[in-house]
């Protein structure tokens, strides 16, 4: 339930009003009852569709812009170099990533829920004794249950999936969302005849729709071309019968104790109170930050001993103390625009945007279960019977808030809960980056390490395959490029070595220097502190002069002095070995860069050339039906006007450029459809002889092609599948499925 309606207060009523009573009844705890319903009715913040996750998705968005920004000024800081690379960019979030990442970590909360309640019932039976039912557990009740959980955990699947698949907005998922809620109570609300015809009339018209769009073109622009009429009918007709639907389910809610025009209130009531938060949280943000608060905030967080760990877990102290006080709304955003940025901008951790927004969810749905103002336990006394005491609410979440604060250590103790899913969507979908983008390099690399070592006996065979095969009666410029790839392959493995030896000294080397260079780094950013401090003090200086107040530029004098002397203080524990040491690593990470890249090109250069021959290979057949059209040209071109042959050649032109490789052919058409459309009648037989050329070009494309597809591509494809997911991963257009678990895992730590 606290899944399907994503809000503490309908949830928790509804289990208040309907569970409550019967676990009364059974003679139930009232501490362990009550603890129940409270921290279930919270799980919709965490599981989704959630509210707070998409708040939160939108406050982290402008957040790690803000901390790309932060982190590009350190980068240029630490390095003196402008560009930073993008894999060190920071890494943003969306809704759908949101709602991926906090699956694992809500089933993870849940599980501890139930173990929880078990232990407690098997250890302390008097709290939970079992229920009696007059009726049974058999088949009858199964269905009811079946009946009653099918169709809201279908429509979470419907809303949820939409958003993670990419087929539909947050906006669109939640119209669909609210089309499937008024169908579902159309029916739960109508008793009598025909309570379900509404709802079979919708699934009915939804899979005709589905249907139709499967096996036929519903473009109603094309339906005259692609002949359908009817199905684009049939669609329309379908589309009919869905709204039909969906209106009558929406006019038994509006006349049935008036359940539509009371949700409609409650929405729009809920709407309006966040809007004016949101309003409010703008101004008082912007106010904060006009005044200085961000800066005071971000040098109390980044001057705290300890690192990023330590402003973390400040952070999120302040988050909890406040849920005793605030709503989650006010929280997410007032303090997670001001932390989040400052947070994220942190290069030591490197953590993504998901994991810190689930990590402040899971923090703020406690939030619902502090006393004194836990918004669960005020909607749970509101509806509760008064036999029982506050107390006794009070003292049933206690065992719940503990839970969720150890689910929130597990969640950052083990960051793959959250990033894993969301990596593994991205990487597995159709918008997949390639293997060689900047930010996969380090897993890339990773994966690559392995595979070269346990598939070394395959790509050797491979790369002797290669070599073995006959090339003489290739064109030069593919003997050439066969060659070459022979030659690179056999060098991949030299290169490989290479480069993991210059990342070895390298890796040595960052022992010693690391810890000099993060003191320099230190004692420069103070240094740029005071060089700030007196450039705002020379500004102060002037204006006490410009006003005549030669005590208050007096003053400043003084401060001014003392800024210098510190500055120069500062300069002075720069040690002398400094500007040798970096020189020397510079020199390093050049080499090691170099290293890395000539193993990237060779192995880029071993498996591109011969998939680039296999694809020319297999464009062959595609060649033969140009001969004909061809042929009919360079007989026009004898007689016919040559104004009039420019359209031919335009069409044999675009005929060529679909197909791979066709360019030794077309530039010959190109260069006779030039002069066909010149006119000139003394160019007609050097139009002619390149028509022929093409023709004899023609002639030799398809001649090598098929031979080859008799010799050489057996072996040219037994290479190319060897080697796909080793040398020639960098050179795939996108990230392959056999591996999206392993870079999904690899980078779902930090």
């Amino acid at each position: 339930l606290a899944a399907t309606t994503g809000i503490v207060g309908a949830t928790v009523v509804a289990m208040g009003l309907i569970s409550l009573p019967a676990m009364m009844r059974n003679k139930y705890s009232p501490s362990l009852a009550t603890g129940t319903i409270c921290a279930s009715g919270t799980l919709g913040q965490i599981i989704p569709p959630s509210i707070v996750l998409i708040i939160l998705a939108d406050q982290l968005s402008s957040a790690a812009d803000q901390a790309s920004q932060v982190r590009k000024s350190l980068y240029k800081e630490a390095t003196g170099e402008f560009s930073m690379p993008s894999s060190l960019d920071v890494i943003s979030t969306s809704a759908g990533d949101m709602f991926l990442g906090a699956f694992l970590p809500g089933l993870v909360l849940v599980g501890m829920y139930l173990v929880y309640i078990l232990a407690l019932a098997l250890l302390r039976p008097s709290m939970a004794p079992p229920v009696q039912n007059n009726d049974g557990f058999g088949q009858s009740f199964l269905n009811k249950v079946v009946m009653s959980l099918f169709p809201p955990l279908l429509l979470i699947f419907v809303v949820l999936g939409s958003i993670i698949m990419g087929i539909a907005t947050v906006n669109q998922a939640g119209a669909i969302g609210a089309v499937g809620a008024t169908i579902m109570a159309g029916y739960r609300l109508y008793e009598g005849k025909g309570t379900y015809i509404p709802a079979i009339l919708a699934l009915v018209s939804v899979a005709v729709i589905i249907f139709l769009q499967q096996n036929f073109d519903l473009n109603i622009r094309m339906m005259a071309e692609n002949g359908t009429e009817g199905p684009i009918a049939l669609a329309g007709l379908a589309s009919f019968m869905f709204i039909t639907a969906t209106f009558w389910s929406g006019y038994r809610t509006l006349k049935i104790d008036n359940t539509l025009r009371e949700v409609m209130i409650e929405t729009a009531k809920t709407t309006s109170l966040v809007f004016i938060i949101l309003l409010g949280a703008a101004m008082l943000t912007a106010a904060f930050r006009g005044f200085g608060g961000e800066h005071f905030v971000k040098e109390f967080l980044t001057t705290l001993p300890g690192g990023f760990w330590t402003q973390f877990i400040v952070v999120m102290a302040v988050i909890f103390i406040m849920g005793f006080f605030l709503d989650f709304i006010e929280i997410a955003v007032v303090v997670v625009p001001i932390v989040a940025p400052i947070l994220l901008a942190d290069p030591s951790a490197n953590v993504t945007a998901v994991w810190l927004g689930v990590m402040i969810g899971v923090n703020i749905q406690t939030s619902f279960l502090t006393p004194p103002f836990g918004f669960a336990l005020f909607y749970l006394r509101g509806v509760a019977d008064k036999a029982i005491n506050t107390l006794s609410i009070y003292k049933g979440v206690v065992p719940f808030i503990l839970l969720q604060l150890g689910a929130l250590g597990i969640v950052g103790t083990f960051p793959e809960l959250v990033n894993y899913l969301p990596n593994k969507s991205f990487l597995g979908s159709f918008n997949a980056p390639p293997p060689k983008n900047p930010k996969l390099a380090a897993c890339v690399d990773d994966y690559l390490t392995k595979a070269l070592v346990e598939d070394e006996a395959t790509i050797t065979a491979a790369i002797a395959n290669l070599g073995q095969i006959n090339k003489d009666k290739l064109p030069s410029a593919q003997q050439k490029a066969l060659s070459q790839a022979f030659e690179k392959a056999q060098a991949v493995y030299s290169l490989r070595a290479a480069a993991e030896q210059e990342q070895a000294k390298f890796d040595d080397m960052a022992v010693d220097y690391a810890p000099l260079h993060e003191r320099v780094r230190m004692i420069e950013r103070d240094i740029r502190r005071e060089d700030q401090a007196m450039k705002e003090l020379a500004q102060k200086i002037r204006f006490a002069e410009l006003d005549g107040n030669k005590d208050k530029a007096a003053q400043y004098q003084v401060s001014m002095r003392k800024h210098e002397v510190e500055k120069q203080r500062l300069q002075a524990l720069i040690p002398e070995q400094w500007a040798g040491e970096f020189k020397i690593f510079r020199t390093q990470v050049k080499e090691l860069t170099k290293a890395q890249r000539n193993s990237a090109r060779a192995m880029e250069g071993a498996y591109e050339p011969v998939q680039e021959m296999i694809t020319l290979i297999e464009a062959g057949p595609t060649l033969q039906p140009i001969k004909q059209p061809l042929m009919e040209l360079i007989g026009k071109a004898q007689t016919a006007s040559l104004t009039t042959l420019t359209e031919p050649a335009q069409a044999l032109e675009a005929s060529l450029r679909d197909i791979y490789g066709s360019s030794p052919v077309s530039k010959h058409i190109t260069k006779a459809r030039r002069l066909f459309k010149r006119g000139k009648e003394n160019s007609r037989a050097k139009a002619i002889g390149h028509l022929e050329d093409g023709l004899a070009a023609l002639a030799s494309e398809i001649a090598w092609r098929a031979e080859a597809k008799d010799n050489i591509y057996a072996a040219l494809l037994s290479y190319a599948e060897a080697t796909r997911l080793n040398i020639g991963l960098l050179s795939q257009p996108k990230v392959p499925l056999e591996i999206v678990d392993d870079l999904a895992t690899c980078k779902a730590s930090h």
